[in-house]
Order: C-alpha cells, then sequence, then structure tokens
C-alpha cells in the first residue's frame, strides 16, 4: 500500500506520468467543486469494471435548486452532467438518510 499526500490533482497527474495500473475502485469524496476533474481523472485512470463512487452528492436537495450559488452544489451538479454524457460509465444515485439528515452517493460502474 502506499499512501501519496498533496493536492489530489497533481498526485493524479504524477499517478498517469509513472504509468500506475489502473484502478479497480475510486472512492471521489473530497472538495466537491473539484468533483468534475476527479470524475475525469477516475476515467482515465479505469478500465472496464472499475466501480467510481462519488459521496455526498445529495447534498440535502440543493443541487435541485437551480439558482444555488454555492460552488459545492455547482461542483456536484457538474459531476452529473458529466456522468450523464459520458458513454463509458453507467451510474446512479442513491439518496441515504442517517444522523446527518440526507444526502447520497452516485455508484458508476466503467463499461469501456
Amino acid at each position: 500500500m502506499e499512501i501519496r499526500v498533496g493536492d489530489a490533482l497533481e498526485q493524479l497527474a504524477k499517478l498517469e506520468e509513472e504509468g500506475a495500473a489502473p484502478f479497480d475502485l475510486v472512492f471521489i469524496d473530497a472538495d466537491k467543486p473539484n468533483n468534475p476533474a476527479y470524475l475525469k481523472w477516475a476515467l482515465r485512470l479505469s478500465r472496464p469494471g472499475t466501480i467510481i463512487i462519488g459521496d455526498n452528492v445529495i447534498r440535502r436537495g440543493e443541487i435541485m435548486n437551480e439558482a444555488s450559488t454555492d460552488p459545492r452544489v455547482n461542483g456536484v451538479r457538474e459531476f452529473y452532467d458529466l456522468l450523464a454524457e459520458e458513454a463509458r460509465i453507467s451510474a446512479t444515485a442513491i439518496q441515504t438518510v442517517g444522523s446527518k439528515g440526507y444526502d447520497g452517493f452516485v455508484l458508476g460502474v466503467v463499461n469501456g
């Protein structure tokens, strides 16, 4: 196991430069404004069958608020748009309810 510390987008670029093997599982749960960039990297560093999970993507329903100026909400909304446009991944969003209220996650499988 290897732990890398630093800016995630820089570390992902380094992994690609180093020729890292494709990931089997990607869990995206960082700064929401960068979720679209993380998804693009996840797809670049994946293979058919890779599971991609995006956490906290319901945002207490705020993603439905088209007037939102919250960069976290807009990042998640763009993340959804990319998922909808990307033919290489099949995904679904699942709402959850817990001690923090309600939120949810996206579960996707890379097709090819």
